[in-house]
Order: structure tokens, then C-alpha cells, then sequence
């Protein structure tokens, strides 16, 4: 028998080695990235605190049809206007053990452009 590995578990036990190095502080929050199969999922997180100060997804109603990478340009655009109202300019990107590629990278690539900066 031919073993296969559980590729969420291998994703989590890269996003613990991630975790490990970087932390979101109160001058300069952690941006996770959380992906599904069919959703993306971003927020702004202050871990010294623990609170969520902004956060975007796929289910919210301003997204509207498009592929998927096309939603996820969507998400780091509202992530990134919602976290500039917060008066956050500066975060540190956690791309969530995910590589990055696709969804992940039309987030960050639309969130830099809007103005957050990482």
C-alpha cells in the first residue's frame, strides 16, 4: 500500500513553520489568507491583542460573479480599503502555508495596489 499524505495537514504543518517567524503586532497587523475550494477568506489580525480589525471574503455581497482569481483581486481590493478606513497602512502578509500562486497572489497583488503596503 502506497501512503498518501493529507495534503490540508501538510498546508498546516507549513503554516505553523510560518506562524513560528512572524507575528501581527498593533503598528503592523498579520494580513491570513484562508482558501477553499470554492471561497477566500482575509483578515486583519492584531495578535498581541487577539482581535480581528478588518476582514473580506467571497461571501461578502459586494463580491460579485467572476473566476475565482477575479473574486480573489476582489477580496484584497475590500480587505485593503477596509483595513486604510481602520488606519492601517502596513501589515505582515501570511499567505497561510499556501504557495504563493493564483488566489493567493491576486489577493496580494490587489491589496498592494490599493495601498496596503507588505
Amino acid at each position: 500500500m502506497i501512503f498518501k499524505p493529507n495534503k490540508n495537514k501538510t498546508r498546516k504543518k507549513r503554516h505553523m513553520r510560518i506562524r513560528n517567524k512572524l507575528s501581527g503586532t498593533t503598528e503592523r497587523p498579520r494580513l491570513n489568507v484562508f482558501r477553499s475550494n470554492s471561497n477566500i477568506y482575509a483578515q486583519v489580525i492584531d495578535d498581541i491583542k487577539g482581535v480581528t480589525l478588518a476582514s473580506a471574503s467571497t461571501l461578502d455581497k459586494e463580491i460579485s460573479n467572476g473566476t475565482k482569481i477575479e473574486k480573489s483581486s476582489t477580496v484584497g481590493k475590500l480587505v485593503a480599503e477596509r483595513s486604510l478606513a481602520q488606519g492601517i497602512k502596513s501589515v505582515v502578509f501570511d499567505r497561510g502555508g499556501y504557495l504563493y500562486h493564483g488566489r493567493v497572489q491576486a489577493l496580494a497583488q490587489a491589496a498592494r495596489e490599493n495601498g496596503l503596503e507588505f
